[in-house]
């Protein structure tokens, strides 16, 4: 935010519900084409608690691996980012490493990253290009679809070159304007997968949207832990207090899909735990500003103030070069949160996209690689800026990623210390935690305990 929080008092929060706000949500028959707003019928997932095994041990970590990583869809890339052929991407899961590689007909194919010799990895992680692929070691050559291109002094081989003819492919997929990957040869189709989050993402246009950060952060918990902390809002008043002044942290509508989840965050409220003011709070005028409303020129109520920006994002559209014409009112201001099992976490809005992987370690469950890749709408007719630049940032690096991502950070060491305290015998979740229970039943359906 661009004004500070500090210049408002501390005494105006309170941890306790004060009062109730009236969130206006929009008629879904306003329009049917758009994201779906109905909520799903609550599940009743039980009260047992949540072993903590799950986070600390090796053996849940293999069961993982074997019953989830390897079955289903992963996020590997977006289109832009490979544009040309021969192209490609190289995105490590686990103790896997994949390429993800433009071809020259404009589709993508998927790799393992290994030559068949000898088992050398052909590419580091990140962006390239190779056309062909070479390896390193004995110079073992493979085009951009994965075929031999040259085998050096192929004829002391007295077996041939290999039968698989190159690269080991893996499934390869692309939908709103993201690449898909999967280590199981025989998953089901992509959009099959993300089955009703199709319909949920389309109005949003993705591919109308930028990418301006990719950062990549080493951390010490376990990749669940971190999943968990963007999935339930009742850590806000005490990890976020500065957003209490921004959103509504309890009247959040829980959706379970099948293996996803989502819940709808209303912005431009002040959250019930804190007192009325007459000032309009640094993080409310932001949101105004965004908007292009000058803060001082903003006459109604402070619970008017998101259905303000909501209508004059609406009637300034067309001249902002935007087009929200798919979208509902309340997503012109709110946040879809989603989680897209089993890793990827999006804070969706109108105007920009915020995606989280959370990627686990090779070997450690008490480690973990989390990115933020940072997406903005780009008006029409508007340079799209370069593509970013990988950040990476080693466990214990203290640049920021964002105050709000910082505070997350800032328990999830210590969570993961926590879990492997004898002390501690797992998860104690309440209402406000659906999507943890839910996320936990779905790990249950591939795991098999």
């Amino acid at each position: 935010m661009a004004d500070s929080p500090s210049e408002f008092s501390s005494d105006w929060f309170n941890m306790k519900v004060i009062r109730k706000n009236k969130i206006v949500r929009s008629d879904p028959e306003a329009n049917p084409k758009g994201t779906p707003l109905e909520k799903t019928v609550d599940a009743d997932l039980g009260t047992n608690v949540i072993p903590k095994e799950r986070y600390t041990s090796k053996d849940f970590m293999r069961k993982e691996w074997e019953g989830i990583w390897t079955k289903v869809w992963l996020l590997g890339c977006r289109e832009d980012q490979i544009p040309e052929p021969g192209d490609y991407i190289c995105t490590n899961i686990g103790r896997e490493s994949v390429v993800i590689v433009r071809q020259h007909g404009g589709g993508f194919k998927a790799f393992h990253n290994v030559c068949m010799h000898r088992g050398n990895r052909l590419a580091d992680e990140g962006l390239g290009h190779a056309d062909p692929f070479v390896c390193g070691y004995h110079g073992w050559k493979y085009d951009s679809d994965g075929t031999f291109v040259d085998i050096p002094d192929l004829e002391t081989f007295p077996q041939g070159k290999p039968p698989c003819n190159g690269l080991s492919e893996l499934p390869c997929d692309k939908w709103a304007s993201f690449v898909w990957f999967s280590l199981n040869s025989d998953v089901e189709p992509l959009q099959d997968y993300l089955g009703e989050l199709v319909g949920h993402f389309e109005p949003y246009h993705f591919e109308r949207m930028a990418m301006t950060r990719w950062i990549t952060a080493e951390w010490n918990c376990n990749w669940k832990a971190s999943v968990d902390a963007f999935a339930e809002s009742y850590h806000t008043a005490q990890t976020h207090p500065q957003l209490l002044w921004y959103l509504e942290d309890l009247d959040l509508q829980i959706d379970l899909y099948g293996k996803h989840s989502r819940y709808l965050v209303p912005f431009g409220l002040l959250s019930p735990r804190v007192d009325s003011v007459g000032e309009i709070p640094p993080p409310l005028k932001a949101m105004l500003r965004g908007a292009g409303i000058d803060p001082a020129s903003y006459e109604g109520s402070m619970n008017g103030i998101r259905e303000e920006v909501q209508k004059y994002k609406r009637k300034t559209q067309k001249e902002q070069g935007k087009d929200f014409s798919e979208l509902h009112d309340e997503q012109l201001t709110d946040d879809y949160n989603y989680l897209v099992f089993p890793n990827v976490t999006t804070n969706t809005h109108s105007d920009d996209l915020m995606l989280f992987r959370h990627r686990p370690h090779p070997e450690d469950p008490n480690k973990m690689f989390f990115d933020v890749w940072m997406f903005e709408l780009i008006p029409e007719g508007e340079e799209w800026p370069p593509l970013p630049k990988h950040d990476f940032r080693p466990a214990g690096s203290t640049r920021s990623l964002g105050m709000v991502i910082d505070q997350d950070a800032s328990n999830l060491a210590t969570v993961q210390a926590g879990m492997n305290s004898a002390g501690f015998p797992g998860l104690w979740l309440s209402d406000q935690e659906l999507r943890l229970r839910h996320f936990h039943k779905t790990i249950t359906g591939y795991v098999g305990e």
